[in-house]
């Protein structure tokens, strides 16, 4: 069991390798994985209901201690991706199908991963942790009207559709793992330990899935949906951490903003276009979750050096 927690530490750690190696894979050979669009579902909802596993209410203590701060990054976080998402569709133009999954990205919650960035970034870690946890508890009815608000325009939406995805894919999950930590106590830490692994897992097979079904597609215009990719989840850092800058937020919590802020729950994002557009409208989910991993992955390394004692002082305290 150590040798496997350890196995699942190190593919955790190298998260961002394990997504981009096996993205190239489907894209150079996708009659290997174009099987696995029937499990897009099956497997985020594996990883939803991980993440049930290790919530617990001391998650939400930073809730009650700084609701403000938790508060102000949840709006930060569905007013900056989803606004700069339909930004970035005006100004480059978008295909309808394209646009409507860079507008779908935008509108998700913040992702599990981010909660790992912050911690290497030496961020404020119980800050991000209750900023991703009421993210994802608000997504049922922010992210399928703000996709309505905004994406109406290119490709007809359905709220309620879209509703009740997210109830079976994130909530139902969620709340399966919270019984079964409360109800089977320290029967669950094996599972724990091994749950970085099976997140990978399931998130390479759901980037696989995605190109393998848009092969043809992204070939054709792959690199102008990275741009937007890339531009989208850099102004998610920016703009998070000049939110906190000018709310006078110590530099840890800075740090969390700008993390929670940009980096996105891509596998969400992914199995929800799949399901309601199309295998093109999920390619900027499955090139958000390859880039956000890279990206996230470099900024918390910048952001590890950067100092402030008293800050580091207080972070310590609170955790």
């Amino acid at each position: 069991m150590r040798a496997l927690a350890a196995l699942s530490r190190f593919v955790g750690n190298t998260f961002a390798l394990w997504v981009l190696l096996f993205a190239v894979l489907a894209f150079l050979q996708p009659q290997w994985f174009i099987a696995l669009k029937v499990a897009i579902v099956p497997l985020l909802g594996l990883v939803m209901f991980g993440m049930g596993l290790t919530l617990k209410l001391d998650d939400f203590a930073a809730l009650a201690r700084q609701p403000w701060r938790v508060m102000l990054g949840v709006v930060a976080h569905f007013v900056i991706m989803p606004g700069m998402a339909w930004l970035l569709c005006q100004l480059f133009q978008l295909p309808p199908e394209i646009a409507v999954g860079v507008i779908l990205v935008g509108c998700c919650p913040s992702g599990t991963a981010s909660n790992v960035m912050v911690w290497l970034s030496r961020g404020d870690l119980a800050l991000a942790v209750a900023i991703a946890a009421v993210t994802t508890l608000l997504a049922p009815l922010l992210t399928p009207a703000l996709v309505w608000l905004l994406a109406s325009a290119w490709l007809p939406v359905s709220f309620m559709d879209m509703f009740w995805s997210i109830l079976q894919l994130v909530m139902l999950p969620i709340v399966l793992g919270v019984l079964a930590q409360r109800l089977l106590g320290t029967k669950v830490q094996a599972a724990v330990q091994v749950l970085p692994l099976v997140s990978v897992i399931s998130i390479v097979m759901i980037v696989c899935a995605v190109v393998a079904a848009s092969q043809a597609k992204i070939a054709e215009s792959g690199l102008l949906i990275m741009a937007v990719v890339v531009l989208h989840n850099s102004f998610g850092y920016l703009l998070g951490y000049l939110t906190g800058r000018l709310c006078k937020l110590p530099l840890g919590q800075r740090k969390s903003l700008a993390l929670e802020v940009g980096m996105q729950n891509s596998g969400l994002g992914a199995a929800l276009a799949a399901a309601h557009f199309s295998p093109l409208a999920a390619v900027p989910s499955a090139l958000f979750s390859v880039w956000h991993n890279i990206s996230g992955a470099l900024l918390s390394t910048w952001f590890r050096r950067m100092g402030e004692p008293q800050t580091m002082a207080s972070r310590t305290e609170s955790a």
